[in-house]
């Protein structure tokens, strides 16, 4: 069973940092293209970052290009999003994903 949980979020102030983890079992994690999904209150699901199975970043959304870095480490099956310079914008739920599955979220709140 894929199981992917999401850690890391909380409430951070304008400006601030967060580090996002994911820990990922019930697959060969090193063979899997690993993505960053976010999701604002009234608002649809948004790709944010993509990470291919070898840690090339193959995707960022515009608006976080410069502020957000994902990576991976693949020794610990584990799937990171680095945030710095957050924004209000950026409050969201955010869900670690494969092509098939997702996780449960974990919450980010930007706000002063």
């Amino acid at each position: 069973e894929v199981q992917l949980v999401e850690s890391g979020g909380g409430l951070v102030p304008p400006g601030g940092s967060l580090r996002l983890s994911c820990a990922a079992s019930g697959f060969t994690f090193n063979n899997a293209d690993m993505k960053w999904v976010r999701q604002a209150p009234g608002k649809g699901l948004e790709l944010v970052s993509r990470i291919n199975r070898y840690g090339g970043v193959t995707y960022n959304v515009a608006v976080v290009k410069g502020r957000f870095t994902i990576s991976r480490d693949n020794a610990k099956n584990t799937l990171y999003l680095q945030m710095n310079r957050l924004k209000t914008e950026d409050s969201a739920m955010y869900y670690c994903a494969t092509d098939q599955a997702r996780g449960q979220g974990t919450q980010v709140t930007v706000s002063s």
